[in-house]
């Protein structure tokens, strides 16, 4: 990691160059930096913003100037809040806030309509703000690693939802918005104390990969076995009593069923 004195410097030599020269993409992670002295209040062409790795607890206000940004990085850092003015970057698309240690978010994230993808992995969120639920354009959510413990039903609003990773979230059961996803391809519900799944599983007709690893779970349900585009499967080793009789019969549909440690074919857990 660079030196504190020597990443500021490093942040004040790249946001000089970005001003004279025009970038719409600047990258300023892995700097170690606690806090940018620099001014940002003139970097308003910017559309790719990445602050990720650094040591900053606080963002600075002028963030909200930035108005021309589609995707803003700030994931790595010790930050317990966000200025209110990051909540007007209504251009976004992308906002990557992971591995802080975020307590609560406002409503007004559901200033951000254009939003495809948002991380919120590895922060201390207990709760999510209703306007979530309400974001029209996105596809990819994590909440991973947060101590959520609950979900509700308005999850099902966001139908435009592709991947969705609920993996380290304290759940003991699931919204049954959850399994009327029309659109979701990815879906991991690893780490969780889980020790059932419905019939309505088999709702998820677009579903091609499923990760249950480190779950309770010792049985699933039959309507898993008959979901058409499922490809990839991850099961803690031996955590099942043992394969269905379907997979025997048809491994075909899922031809990348893995196990912790003990891989059936080779594969990711997430």
């Amino acid at each position: 990691m660079t030196g504190i004195g020597n990443g500021r410097d490093t942040a004040g030599i790249r946001i000089d160059m970005c001003l004279r020269r025009g970038y719409t993409t600047l990258d300023l992670s892995g700097l170690g930096v606690e806090a940018f002295t620099e001014s940002i209040d003139d970097l308003t062409h910017l559309t790719e913003l990445n602050l990720s790795d650094n040591s900053m607890s606080a963002l600075p206000e002028a963030l909200g100037n930035l108005t021309a940004l589609k995707t803003l990085s700030l994931s790595g850092n010790r930050l317990t809040a966000l200025p209110e003015t990051v909540w007007n970057l209504t251009a976004l698309r992308t906002l990557i806030l992971s591995k802080n240690q975020l307590t609560a978010l406002p409503e007004a994230l559901g200033n951000l309509t254009a939003l495809g993808t948002l991380s919120l992995s590895g922060n201390r969120l207990t709760a999510l703000p209703e306007a979530l639920w309400n974001l029209p354009a996105l596809t990819k959510l994590s909440l991973s690693g947060n101590p959520l413990t609950a979900l509700p039903e308005t999850l099902g609003n966001l139908t435009a939802l592709t991947e969705l990773s609920l993996s380290r979230t304290h759940l003991t059961t699931l919204p049954e918005a959850l399994w009327n996803l029309p659109a979701l391809t990815k879906l991991s519900l690893s780490g969780n104390p889980l020790t059932a799944l419905p019939e309505t599983l088999g709702n998820l007709t677009a579903l091609t990969e499923l990760s249950l690893s480190r779950t309770h779970l010792t049985t699933l349900p039959e309507a898993l076995w008959n979901l058409p585009a499922l490809r990839t499967l991850f099961l803690s080793k031996k955590q099942l009593s043992a394969l269905p009789e379907w997979r025997k019969r048809r491994p075909v549909v899922v031809p990348a069923l893995t196990a912790d440690r003990g891989r059936l074919s080779k594969g990711r857990d997430e």
